[in-house]
C-alpha cells in the first residue's frame, strides 16, 4: 500500500495486478512472526491486505514483480533481492549469516542498476528489523522508478550478479542463536550502565591540521565537555562570531525527556563554559547548525519530532532566538546541514520514509533564497546508505576548493563511526558524492567512534557514544 501511494503521489499512472505464486508462504517465518508478535505487532514482515487490482494500460512502462519469481513480458521489470535472494526467508536467512549487514539489490530485467545498505535500529529482534529491510526496499524501489522515468537507470558500475537460489530452512536455526545472544548483551548493557544512553562531547585548540585533514583522531587530546550525571551533550558545533568561538550543543536532561539547544563560550586558554539553554521547543531538537548569513546568524536545529525543519535567527546573539521560516512541512528530516554555493542554498540530511530508519536514507533540497521557498531535488531519495548518507557536521571547503562532508556510519549501531567524502556533482539534475573515507581512532580522543565533527578556526570538537 505504502509503494502504490508514494509512486501515485509522485504522478505515476500504476496499475496492479495479483498472480499465484508456486508454494506456500515459509513456515519458519510464521513462526518468528508468532514468536515476536508483542515486539513488532505492525511489522512489514506481516502478511499485508492484498491491493485490489487496478486496470492499466496494455503496454505498461515498467513492470514491478514483487512476488519473487522474476516475472517476464513486454516492458522491463523491476525486481529487488535480499541478500541476494529473491525470497524474503532466504534474505533474512542470509542477513544473519552476514552479521545484520543487509544489502538490497535492485534489477532491471536481471542487470543490477541500483542497491541499498539499510541501517536496522533493531538488531535483536527479527521482526523489527525485517520491518526496516522492507521499508527500505520501498524507498529503493520508488527510488528506482525515479530514475526510469528520468531516463537515469542504468547498470551499475561494478555488476553484481545474481546469487544461487536458497530455499531458508535455515531461517530458524540462525534466528534463535542470534536471538539469545542479542538479549544477553542487551541485559549485560543495562547491568553495566548507570544511564539508559549516554553521549561524550569533547574538545581541543589545536594549530594547522586536524581529523579532517588527517583522517584519524591524532595530535593534541580532547578534553571532555563534563556534565553533572542528569543530562548529557552532544552534537556539538562550533561557531565563531566577532573574534570568540562559541559550542553550540544538544542538550538532553533526562527528566526532560527530548534535547533542547544549548550554548558554551569557549575562553582564550581553551577551557569551556558550562552550556546553558538558548532554544526550546515542545518536541526534541538536536544538531545545531549555526552560521552567518547577510550579518545576521542563524541556526537550523534538527525538529524531526515536530515534522517540520525551521530557521532561526539570533535576536541578540547567542541567547534569545526567533522563527524565522519553516523550511520544510509535514517530513521527518534529520540532520539537514547547509551548503551555500553560487548564491544557491542546499540542505543535505536524511528522511524517515515510512517504517524505514532516520539515518540511512539521503534527500536533498534546493532553494534561492535562505527563508525559501525550498524544493526536494527531483532525484530525491539520492541515496540509502547506513555508511554515506547522514551528515555528521557542518560541510568543509578544502584550501584547493573541495567541498567535504562528515558522514555517519551506522553499519554496527548508530553512532557507531564517521566518515568524510567529497561531494563531487550538485545541480538540479545529479548530486553525486566520492567514497567515504573512513575516519581512523587515534590517541586523541579513545572512544569507539565519533558521531559528529565540528571545526572554526582553532577550535575543533567531536562526540561519541558513551
Amino acid at each position: 500500500m505504502d509503494l502504490f501511494e508514494r509512486l501515485s503521489a509522485a504522478g505515476h499512472r500504476i496499475a496492479v495486478q495479483q498472480v499465484a505464486t508456486t508454494g506456500k508462504r515459509s513456515a519458519q517465518l510464521e513462526l518468528i512472526e508468532r514468536l515476536e508478535a508483542a515486539r513488532a505487532p505492525r511489522s512489514l514482515m506481516r502478511p499485508a491486505t492484498p491491493l485490489a487490482e487496478v486496470a492499466g494500460r496494455s503496454n505498461p512502462d515498467l513492470t514491478i514483480d514483487l512476488t519473487g519469481r522474476s516475472a517476464h513480458g513486454h516492458a522491463p521489470v523491476l525486481t529487488v533481492d535480499f541478500d541476494g535472494q529473491r525470497q524474503l526467508a532466504a534474505g533474512l536467512a542470509a542477513m544473519l549469516a552476514g552479521g545484520m549487514r543487509p544489502r538490497l539489490t535492485a534489477r532491471l530485467n536481471g542487470v543490477a542498476v541500483a542497491e541499498a545498505l539499510p541501517m536496522l535500529g533493531d538488531r535483536v529482534w527479527l521482526s523489527r528489523a525485517a520491518s526496516e529491510l522492507l521499508a527500505s526496499t520501498v524507498t529503493l524501489i520508488e527510488m528506482c522508478v525515479t530514475r526510469f522515468a528520468a531516463g537515469r537507470l542504468l547498470p551499475m558500475a561494478t555488476p553484481t550478479p545474481p546469487a544461487p537460489q536458497r530455499h531458508g530452512q535455515d531461517l530458524i536455526w540462525r534466528y534463535l542463536p542470534h536471538l539469545l545472544a542479542g538479549l544477553g548483551r542487551r541485559a549485560l548493557g543495562r547491568l553495566i550502565s548507570s544511564r539508559p544512553f549516554y553521549w561524550r562531547t569533547a574538545h581541543r585548540l589545536i594549530e594547522g591540521p586536524g581529523i579532517a585533514d588527517t583522517g584519524d583522531i591524532s595530535g593534541p587530546p580532547f578534553i571532555e565537555l563534563i556534565d553533572d550525571g542528569k543530562r548529557f551533550y552532544a552534537d556539538p558545533f562550533v561557531f565563531e562570531w566577532q573574534d570568540r568561538l562559541y559550542l553550540f550543543v544538544e542538550e538532553y536532561p533526562y527528566a526532560l525527556g527530548r534535547g533542547i539547544i544549548s550554548v558554551a563560550e569557549c575562553r582564550p586558554d581553551g577551557s569551556m563554559e558550562t552550556p546553558r539553554p538558548v532554544l526550546e521547543a515542545a518536541h526534541h531538537l538536536s544538531y545545531p547548525q549555526v552560521f552567518a548569513h547577510d550579518g545576521e546568524v542563524y541556526m537550523i536545529p534538527e525538529s524531526s519530532g515536530g515534522n517540520e525543519l525551521v530557521l532561526y535567527r539570533a535576536e541578540h546573539f547567542p541567547h534569545a532566538w526567533v522563527r524565522e521560516a519553516v523550511v520544510v512541512q509535514g517530513k521527518k528530516l534529520n540532520d539537514m546541514t547547509l551548503l551555500i554555493r553560487d548564491d544557491r542554498f542546499w540542505l543535505f540530511g536524511t528522511e524517515q520514509r515510512g517504517g524505514g530508519s532516520a539515518s540511512d536514507t539521503m534527500v536533498v533540497y534546493a532553494a534561492k533564497a535562505l527563508a525559501g521557498p525550498w524544493s526536494p531535488h527531483p532525484m530525491n531519495p539520492i541515496l540509502i546508505d547506513r555508511r554515506a548518507a547522514r551528515p555528521g557536521g557542518p560541510f568543509i571547503v578544502t584550501p584547493d576548493g573541495r567541498t567535504l562532508l562528515p558522514l555517519q556510519d551506522g553499519t554496527e549501531v548508530y553512532g557507531g563511526g564517521l566518515g568524510i567524502a567529497e561531494l563531487t556533482v550538485l545541480s538540479d539534475d545529479d548530486v553525486q558524492f566520492g567514497p567515504v573515507q573512513p575516519v581512523l581512532p587515534g590517541e586523541a580522543w579513545a572512544r569507539k567512534g565519533i558521531h559528529t565533527l565540528s571545526r572554526s578556526g582553532r577550535l575543533e570538537v567531536v562526540d561519541s557514544c558513551g
